[in-house]
Parts: C-alpha cells; structure tokens; sequence
C-alpha cells in the first residue's frame, strides 16, 4: 500500500507530479467528464449557443451524480479523504497559492522542526494566530453532510472513515466519530522533554502569547522568551511544548498511518474532497485506490494532478457538490 511508501510530508517534486499527471489506461476506471468538461465534447453549433451549453453541462452533471449515488447505494466500506479546501469554506485560512504569507513567511517554512528550533517565539506566535482564528470557525455544509452520512450509514451497518490532512478538528466539531488527522491537531500539545501529549483548548495558550501573532507583514516579532512560551504541566517537567501536528519533513504517526491503510485497503467507494493533492503521502492515497479498481471520486474547485485518474469529478464548493452526493438514497431503508 502507498502508505508504506511515502511516510514523511512533504510537497510532491517534479517527478511525483508528473506520475499522478499520467492518466490511467482503464477502460472501466476512465474518468466520466465533469459538467465543465463535458461540454467540450458537444457539437461545435452547440457552442454557439450558450443556453444549449449550460443545458449540455447541467445534463452531464446529473449523469455523473446519477451514477455516482449508483454506486454509493451500494458501498459499504467508504473512505473520505479531506484537505484544505474544506475548511477554507468555513474561512479557514490555507496558507496556500497567492497571499498564502502569515507576515512573510509561506506556512512550510515555519511549520518545520528547523524553524521551532531557530524560532519557537515565531513559530508559536504562527500557531497561536491559527488556534485563535478557528476558535470563531465552524463546520459548514460538507462538514456537517459528511458527519450525517456517518450517522445514518452506521445504523445500517455500513462504514464512513474520514482520512484528514487539515488540524482544525472541525470534522470532529460537526459530528464525524471516524476521524484520522494524519497530520495532527491545532488543539494537541507535545513536550519536547518528556514527550507527553495532550489535548489543550486554552485561549490564549499561555499569558505571553495574549494578542499576539498578527498575520499583517508589517507585524513585528514579538521575541517572547522561550521560557514563558507554553510549557509542559507533568510533574517535575516544565519543559517547551510544541503543537501536536506534523510538520514538514517529519513523520507521520504510525499507528494512524496503520488504520488509513485498513481503511483505504477495504473501501468500496473513496472521496476526496477538498484536497490539491500536491502533499504527500495523502496525495498518493486516492490514485492507488483508484490503480486497484475501487471508485474515487473527486469534489474540488479545480483539477489536481490526480484528477484524471479517479472516475468522477465534480467541479465546485464542497459545501454546494457533497451535500446532495452524500444525501439519504432512494434504496436506504433507515
């Protein structure tokens, strides 16, 4: 499986982005266009008219729904794969693409061990801005349609598992039980001397960081001194505590890393939603899902490097193309 392949997280290079580029040679797994797709393929008059266009891309999209809840209805074990794209629809901040800076850095050169041990003011102040900003967040549509489809599937003894890359826990916020956040959570705290980690809500983390962390570029550092930044509360330790998430060039849990293989070896039907799949080793799960034959299908604002690999796309809000995806079918009978 891909996930004993690729452990650290990282940016796929070069060569990574022009395998998941490579379309499949598949008969049964070739990708139905999408609506915005498959009006290309109509009669050139047609695209002469722009009413007979959109009514062209509207037919093609409730085929691709139509057969999409085909094979819903009848799978048992699901796997949905989530990323930033998701909770950006809750105005969660992704860090990612065009004005992606808190201040002046992108989000992988302070998410790293290196930069911690450089700067942990700087870094805490980074994470104390993110645990403070989804404090005022909630869950949106596809959040709270991906928790009810949990719920209502396992009274008929069927699976959800939601496989996360984003550490905002608002899967769990909407009701989701299944979760694994292969990159850990904003809300979770790891000593660096004893190595305890907890769960940790506090606002603000500690008295130091009150007010502090502004995104704006002209913000200056606020150079808090390593020993009132947030410090461990076992007995006799006090040592420096980090955020419990998975920084780049680090390895993933391997424990978590052991259920998303389970779960993405037994699924009948995988999602991936939200997800640019550019970072690894979540990138690779869904196209080796797909290289074994099992559905995928992909609800996204834009093709990804993978898109051409899965049998479905649909283009869009998550929070606009999940819900009805994942609404109760006409078959179920709870």
């Amino acid at each position: 499986m891909i996930v004993r392949q690729f452990v650290c997280r990282a940016f796929i290079n070069a060569h990574l982005y022009a395998h998941l580029r490579r379309p499949q040679i598949s008969q049964t797994m070739a990708r139905p266009s999408s609506g915005r797709l498959c009006s290309l393929h109509l009669p050139l008059k047609i695209h002469e008219h722009p009413f007979l266009l959109h009514l062209g891309t509207m037919l093609c999209l409730f085929s691709d729904l139509a057969a999409f809840r085909e094979i819903f209805s009848k799978a048992n074990n699901i796997a949905i794969i989530t990323g930033a794209g998701v909770s950006a629809e809750s105005g969660v901040p992704t860090f990612r693409g065009a004005g992606g800076y808190w201040r002046k850095w992108q989000a992988q050169e302070l998410a790293t061990p290196e930069a911690f041990s450089r700067n942990p003011s700087r870094v805490w102040e980074f994470y104390h801005y993110r645990r403070e900003v989804m404090l005022t967040k909630n869950p949106n549509p596809a959040h709270l349609a991906i928790a009810e489809c949990e719920e209502r599937l396992s009274k008929q003894g069927r699976k959800v598992t939601v496989i996360t890359q984003n550490i905002d826990e608002l899967h769990r916020r909407a009701g989701s039980k299944n979760v694994l956040e292969i990159h850990g959570s904003l809300f979770r705290t790891r000593c660096m001397s004893c190595g305890h980690e907890a769960s940790n809500y506090k606002s603000p983390i500690c008295s130091a960081l009150e007010g502090k962390g502004a995104p704006d570029p002209n913000t200056n550092d606020a150079h808090i001194p390593v020993q009132q930044l947030p410090r461990c509360e076992q007995t006799g330790c006090h040592g420096l505590l980090r955020p419990a998430v998975v920084w780049f060039g680090e390895t993933l849990d391997a424990d978590i890393l052991t259920s998303a293989e389970e779960v993405l070896d037994s699924c009948d039907l995988c999602l991936v939603v939200g997800t640019s799949s550019v970072v690894y080793p979540a990138a690779m799960f869904a196209p080796q899902v797909a290289a074994g034959g099992v559905p995928v299908a992909e609800f996204n604002m834009e093709d990804t490097p993978a898109t051409m690999r899965f049998k479905f796309h649909f283009h869009g809000p998550c929070g606009t193309t999940l819900p009805p995806a994942l609404a109760r079918h006409e078959t179920e009978q709870n």
